[in-house]
C-alpha cells in the first residue's frame, strides 16, 4: 500500500484546526451504529478497499418477468484478495517499532507486536500484489453462482468473453473463474484476453480528474472530518514503555493506521487464522479508521460536491464500452456472457456513476456519508463485482429488460420502473447516455 501524502499532510496541519476539529466529535447515529456492528461481526469490514467478498449471498432472486428469460450477461469485477501491493505500509510501523526497540522502549507486547510485524513481512516478501488462495477461492465461488443462477445464460454451447487487464492477479482471476465455469459446464464456448488495447476502458485512470479531486474545499472538509478521528494513545501505552518520550521517534498518527492495516491486510491472506495485531484494536478503533478512509474513497471517486462531483466519470469509456458491447450481443439468437477482471478504483466510481444503490450521492458535507448509506466497503471488497443481466421472451423481443446485481445482490438505478428490481433497457440505454453526454458537454 503506497502511502497517502494527502491523507497526512493535510491532517498534519489539521492539528491547528482545533475548533474544526472539536465540531466533528458528534453523537453516533443509529446507521453508524449498523457500521460497528458489521465491524465487529466481520473486522475486514474496516479496511475498505482490502474487505472480503461476502461468505454467502441471497439463494432466492426475484423471479423473471413473465415470460422472459436470461440471455446475456455482462459483468465487471475486481480481482480476489491479494497480498499488499508494496512494502511502504508496512515499513512506516516497522521501522518505527525497530527504532524503539534499539533504544529499550518497547513493553512485553510491543516485543510480541515487533515479531508479528517480522512475520507478516517475511510472508509477504516478493508477493507483492499477487492473488492468494482466498482470492482464489472467492473467484471459484462467483463463477459458480453464475451458473446456478443463470443456467439460461450459461447453457452448454453458449459463448464466453472473458478480459482482463493485463496486470497478474486479474488474470489469474480471470483464469480461476473460466476453468470453474467449465467445470460445472463443460460445453461453454470460452475466449480469454488480456491485452494492452482493452486497458483504455478496462483500467482507464483519468489523470486529469484523479489529479483535481483533493480541491483546497475538500482538503479542509476532510482534514475537518479526519483529524479528530486520527492517533491512538491507548496502544502507545500498550507497546510502548514511555511514549511521551518515544513520540519523538514515532509519529502516532502513522503508526496507528499502518500498524492497523497491517493487521487488517493479513485477512485476506493464510494468516488471518493470526488475529494477535487484530486484537490489539477496539471496534470504536477499527470504525474510526474506516470513517477516515470512507470519506477520503468518497472524495476520490464519489460525485463529492468540495471537488466538482465529476469524478465517476473517469469510467465513462468503460460504460460506453458495457453499453456498446450490450448493444451488439442483444441481436445474437444464441445466449452468452461478457466477463471483464478488474480493479475497484475502476469498479467503485462505474457503480457511483451508474448510481447503483444511491452511489451517486452528491454532497459536500462528509457526516452525511453514513447517514445517507454511502459504504465503500460494501461495493468494493476483494472479489467485488458488478453484473448486468438481460431478459427477452425471444430475438425478436423488443422490450429487453435488465437487471442489476452488486455483488451478487439485487440492486437499484435511479431510474422509473414499472417492475423493479427489473429496468427497461431502453430506458437505462437511454440514463447512460444522456449521463455521458453530460459530461463531454462540460
Amino acid at each position: 500500500m503506497k502511502m497517502n501524502n494527502h491523507r497526512f499532510s493535510f491532517l498534519q496541519r489539521g492539528r491547528m484546526l482545533v475548533v474544526l476539529a472539536l465540531c466533528q466529535c458528534s453523537v453516533l447515529s443509529s446507521l453508524s451504529q449498523t457500521v460497528m456492528e458489521l465491524i465487529r461481526e466481520k473486522p475486514a469490514y474496516a479496511s475498505c478497499n482490502y474487505n472480503t467478498y461476502p461468505d454467502s449471498i441471497p439463494e432466492n432472486l426475484t423471479p423473471s418477468p413473465a415470460g422472459k428469460r436470461p440471455f446475456y450477461l455482462s459483468h465487471y469485477g475486481r480481482h480476489g484478495s491479494r497480498y499488499i501491493s508494496d512494502r511502504s505500509g508496512y515499513d512506516i510501523p516497522y521501522r518505527m517499532m525497530n527504532h524503539a526497540d534499539s533504544v529499550d522502549e518497547l513493553t512485553p507486547v510491543g516485543k510480541r507486536v515487533l515479531q508479528e510485524i517480522q512475520i507478516v513481512m517475511d510472508d509477504t516478501e516478493n508477493r507483492w500484489g499477487e492473488l492468494t488462495g482466498y482470492g482464489r477461492e472467492q473467484h471459484r465461488r462467483i463463477a459458480r453462482h453464475m451458473v446456478e443462477r443463470f443456467p439460461e445464460v450459461f447453457c452448454s454451447g453458449a459463448t464466453v468473453q472473458a478480459k482482463s487487464t493485463t496486470v497478474p492477479r486479474c488474470i489469474e482471476s480471470m483464469g480461476t473463474a473460466v476453468a470453474e465455469l467449465l467445470q460445472v459446464q463443460p460445453g461453454l464456448q470460452v475466449t480469454m484476453e488480456a491485452s494492452k488495447r482493452t486497458m483504455n476502458y478496462m483500467n482507464y485512470q483519468d489523470k486529469k480528474l484523479r489529479k483535481g479531486y483533493m480541491t483546497p474545499e475538500a482538503s479542509k472538509a476532510y482534514v475537518a472530518y479526519a483529524v479528530s478521528r486520527m492517533g491512538n494513545s491507548r496502544l502507545m501505552e500498550q507497546i510502548f514503555k514511555n511514549p511521551d518520550i518515544v513520540k519523538e521517534i514515532v509519529e502516532e498518527d502513522y503508526f496507528n493506521y499502518y500498524l492497523m492495516k497491517m493487521g487488517l491486510f493479513q485477512l485476506n491472506t493464510h494468516l488471518f487464522q493470526n488475529t494477535y495485531l487484530m486484537d490489539l484494536f477496539r471496534i470504536e478503533e477499527l470504525y474510526r479508521l474506516w470513517q477516515i478512509d470512507n470519506a477520503l474513497w468518497y472524495i476520490k471517486h464519489g460525485a463529492c460536491k468540495l471537488n466538482g462531483g465529476k469524478q465517476p466519470s473517469s469510467q465513462r469509456y468503460l460504460l460506453r464500452q458495457l453499453i456498446a458491447d450490450a448493444d451488439s450481443c442483444l441481436r445474437l439468437e444464441c445466449p452468452g456472457a461478457q466477463l471483464r477482471f478488474g480493479h475497484e478504483t475502476v469498479l467503485l466510481p462505474l457503480v457511483c456513476l451508474i448510481g447503483i444503490n444511491g452511489y451517486d450521492l452528491a454532497t459536500d458535507n462528509l457526516d452525511e456519508l453514513e447517514e445517507k448509506g454511502w459504504r465503500c466497503s460494501d461495493v468494493f471488497p476483494m472479489g467485488s463485482n458488478v453484473q448486468f443481466v438481460f431478459y427477452r421472451e425471444s430475438p425478436m423481443d423488443q422490450d429487453v429488460l435488465v437487471k442489476v446485481l452488486l455483488n451478487e445482490q439485487e440492486a437499484t438505478l435511479p431510474i422509473e420502473t414499472d417492475c423493479a428490481p427489473y429496468y427497461h433497457w431502453n430506458d437505462f440505454r437511454r440514463f447512460c447516455m444522456e449521463k455521458l453526454s453530460a459530461y463531454s458537454l462540460n
